[in-house]
């Protein structure tokens, strides 16, 4: 979850700060969302690891019972660059399970582990063999959760039926839905459609025709997260919206291959800008993807754009997540007055693909990678980069690829 995925990236480091500084279309509402560049003091925006926030504002934190705001067509007078606008929450779910290991932002809504993350943005924590098994099991689920939520996509379904699916289906697994409270975000999954980048908010908007929809799904298993997100389309997709997805998905698999011991992070957004640049699409520049463990967003930091930012070196046992958010038009983000929802400025669609990786000895291996129970979407057959199902490159994932494409006859 851009990823975002919801939390401030602890950074000591002036230049890892400066490095995702970009500011989005100002509208002045409302304007205490004005925000300070943290290395120059000008108005601009401050980064949060995979969200933007109001410098000197604190975010509402909501307990566990509360309710989700309501809205109907908006009213507010607020410039909505495209079709989707805010529907009516339904109200915040909880979870009472003694048996389930909460997160330690479940019942307030603040983190607390992680705070004294590592400071330098190259400083990147090596998991051990148990915490790999623990990740490993929380990705399976994450991707589990994510197919059900994926499959009950269709014209008519509202975003919120696909949270309460995501909900109990995660609770009944006996993890924790990630995102819900997590720095108050009121729902168990985020639900981007169309124009909207990510952290969209389920509610009773149904999905229409044609609509391009990004599910991004995270649990919290045993004390770790996993964290995965893809496209979904309700219907038919028209031509550009299959070259948008296309595209996103490409970019998203090339650099994912990229990823084995030795390699400079900063390299990865090179890789997805230089695939996307000439196709006319654009790479949104406001949010990363992040390390994660049994905290849900640390170092190292990924961006899905060229830059030279001394984000580290890829180091076997290392987890994170790689994420590209790319528009249709233009990147420039405009963020609602909910705090979270972040769209197109133009109101032109988004589409973004999110991995939990694990840097192997020999590659990477995909934590949330697909299984044989997964779709195989249009994406994954006509792909000039992968055909079926990626695993990873490592040994055991490249097998075990092969196995599930031979059976759906992609190879």
């Amino acid at each position: 979850m851009r990823s975002t995925t919801y939390t401030l990236v602890l950074l000591a480091s002036a230049y890892a700060a400066e490095a995702f500084y970009s500011p989005p279309i100002s509208s002045n509402w409302p304007p205490s969302l004005a925000t300070v560049n943290p290395r120059t003091g000008s108005k601009g925006s401050q980064l949060l690891m995979n969200k933007k926030n109001a410098a000197g504002k604190k975010r509402t934190k909501t307990k566990s019972q509360g309710f989700a705001s309501s809205f109907s067509r908006p009213s507010n007078g607020f410039p909505y660059a495209g079709s989707i606008t805010p529907g009516k929450q339904s109200p915040q779910r909880s979870v009472v399970d003694d048996k389930i290991i909460l997160p330690d932002y479940a019942k307030d809504g603040t983190p607390k582990k992680g705070r004294n993350s590592p400071l330098l943005p190259w400083i990147i924590e090596v998991k051990t063999p148990e915490e790999i098994e623990k990740m490993r099991a929380a990705g399976k689920l994450a991707r589990e959760v994510l197919d059900l939520a994926g499959r009950a996509v269709a014209v008519g379904v509202t975003t919120d039926e696909i949270d309460t699916i995501v909900h109990e289906a995660t609770v009944k697994a006996g993890a924790y839905p990630s995102p819900l409270n997590y720095h108050g975000f009121p729902k168990s999954c985020c639900t981007s459609v169309n124009e909207v980048i990510c952290h969209g908010i389920p509610d009773d908007r149904q999905l229409e025709e044609g609509d391009i929809i990004n599910l991004d799904i995270t649990v919290y298993l045993d004390g770790y997260h996993g964290d995965c997100s893809e496209m979904f389309v309700a219907g038919t997709p028209d031509e550009k919206a299959k070259a948008l997805i296309q595209a996103t998905y490409d970019c998203w698999i090339q650099a994912c291959k990229y990823v084995q011991p030795g390699r400079d992070y900063k390299d990865l957004g090179a890789i997805m800008e230089d695939h996307i640049a000439p196709l006319g699409f654009s790479t949104v520049r406001n949010f990363c993807g992040h390390g994660i463990g049994s905290v849900f967003h640390t170092t190292p930091n990924i961006l899905h754009y060229r830059n030279n930012e001394p984000n580290g070196q890829m180091a076997a046992g290392h987890t994170f997540t790689i994420e590209p958010m790319i528009c249709e038009k233009t990147a420039r983000v405009l963020s609602w007055p909910d705090n979270w929802t972040a769209t197109t400025a133009d109101g032109k669609r988004s589409a973004q693909f999110e991995h939990t990786l694990l840097v192997t000895t020999d590659g990477v291996e995909a934590f949330t990678a697909k299984t044989e129970n997964s779709m195989l979407q249009f994406w994954e057959k006509e792909s000039k980069v992968h055909k079926g199902f990626w695993l990873g490159t490592s040994s055991s994932a490249t097998k075990r690829a092969d196995e599930i494409n031979s059976k759906l006859g992609v190879l």
